[in-house]
């Protein structure tokens, strides 16, 4: 029964004394990590002050030296993010003044296209008119069918024809240059 007892003391001593001194070594070691922590904030506090220019009193010259080439090393990454930047810009620029250069010259020659479509069609019109054919009605002051008054001009209404006295036109023959569909009517 003594080796039970002998065996039991060893066991309590194990088991319940490093338990509280492993709770006494994690707390101190917290409080000293924690000390640490502290003292690590307030130098980086300290760095970011004198990087700002304040508080450069308490430095010697040589401190002060480190602090000018921490800073001209600062500055040349800066100048050389910004330099990145602006290139990566200028690239985009480039590209956007490539691809709309594109799109111009590709409307430009839609353009030209249609244009020839519409001289097409003025030459026609305008053969029509010379020979008196054209079922196109000028207005007054045009002098040819795309010869456009630049003023804006607004007629809307039923366009009533009274022939001059004496003539012998009757109001239901159509007009020259007006077409049989809406007789009358101003389009």
């Amino acid at each position: 029964m003594a080796s039970v007892t002998k065996t039991l003391e060893r066991y309590q001593r194990c088991c319940y004394t490093p338990q509280e001194n492993s709770s006494e070594r994690e707390t101190q070691s917290w409080y000293q990590e924690a000390t640490k922590l502290k003292a690590k904030y307030e130098s980086l506090q300290r760095t970011q002050r004198h990087l700002l220019g304040e508080d450069l009193g308490p430095l010697n010259v040589k401190e002060l030296q480190n602090l000018e080439k921490q800073l001209e090393g600062a500055l040349a990454l800066a100048r050389q993010r910004k330099q990145q930047v602006l290139t990566e810009q200028m690239e985009d620029l480039r590209k956007k003044e490539r691809h709309l250069g594109d799109l111009n010259r590709h409307l430009k020659l839609k353009l030209e296209a249609e244009g020839q479509n519409l001289q097409a069609i003025q030459d026609y019109w305008n053969s029509g008119a010379a020979d008196g054919s054209s079922n196109f009605h000028l207005h007054h002051s045009q002098s040819s069918q795309m010869d456009c008054d630049p003023g804006p001009v607004l007629q809307i209404g039923y366009h009533q024809y009274f022939p001059a006295e004496g003539s012998s036109v009757s109001a239901s023959k159509s007009m020259p240059g007006e077409t049989n569909f809406f007789q009358g009517w101003v389009l």
